[in-house]
């Protein structure tokens, strides 16, 4: 399991993904100097949804695929946080993904 630091800095990062764009595990791995580190990303967004400081919806997977939508509660809860910010999804999916994808890598420098 990775250490309670790691998760500390994926929520960090995560924290700085503006409304209305989305990222994936891999990036936030890679950025995090973990390149193939997109599972324990994974593990750190599944444990995070009891804090409200911490924008889940926003991390998808490297497709624009919603696959934690089962970790927020009720399987359409991602989707709605994400329609609020005006992204498109159609069938569990981003629409024009390459569009509202954020790149910490990019951005952060």
């Amino acid at each position: 399991m990775p250490s309670r630091d790691f998760f500390e800095d994926v929520y960090d990062v995560v924290r700085l993904i503006p409304p209305g764009r989305v990222t994936s595990y891999g990036a936030i791995a890679a950025y995090l100097g973990s390149k193939r580190g997109a599972r324990m990303v994974g593990w750190a967004m599944n444990n995070c949804h009891a804090r409200p400081d911490v924008p889940a919806q926003r991390v998808v997977n490297r497709n624009g695929v919603l696959s934690g939508k089962n970790f927020f509660g009720s399987p359409e809860r991602m989707q709605e946080l994400l329609e609020a910010e005006g992204i498109q999804i159609e069938n569990d999916q981003i629409v024009h993904f390459d569009r509202c994808f954020w790149d910490p890598a990019v951005e952060l420098g």
